[in-house]
């Protein structure tokens, strides 16, 4: 599965994700904005540890050691396996692309238009 797909299926159907799924997403969304852990910033380390936003769970943390990438290649892999009359892939009849969203109507890579 490209990047894109597994990229594409996490955006639009995060709904889908399990409990633990879900605390390594937000897990990694900190990482993000907290960066390096520095000592200056151990005050916010430990406020998003305590509103739950840096997870402390071993399945979590799990996934956290795979990589974003990895992590999110997996998730989606399970969620097609899973879930596949519950997800659309809107592809370009034209390019065979994805498109922007599951309810878009024009494609962003050749411009073709399907309204």
């Amino acid at each position: 599965m490209e990047q894109e797909t597994a990229s594409y299926v996490l955006a639009h159907y995060s709904h889908l994700l399990t409990l633990e799924e879900q605390l390594a997403k937000r897990h990694f969304a900190s990482q993000i904005k907290i960066g390096n852990h520095s000592s200056n910033l151990q005050p916010l380390t430990r406020l998003y540890k305590r509103i739950g936003w840096i997870t402390v769970d071993e399945g979590a943390l799990d996934l956290v050691k795979l990589g974003n990438n990895a992590f999110i290649l997996k998730v989606a892999e399970r969620i097609l396996t899973e879930h596949p009359d519950r997800v659309v892939l809107n592809v370009c009849e034209k390019c065979h692309k994805l498109a922007r969203t599951p309810a878009a109507r024009q494609c962003r890579h050749c411009g073709h238009n399907w309204h």
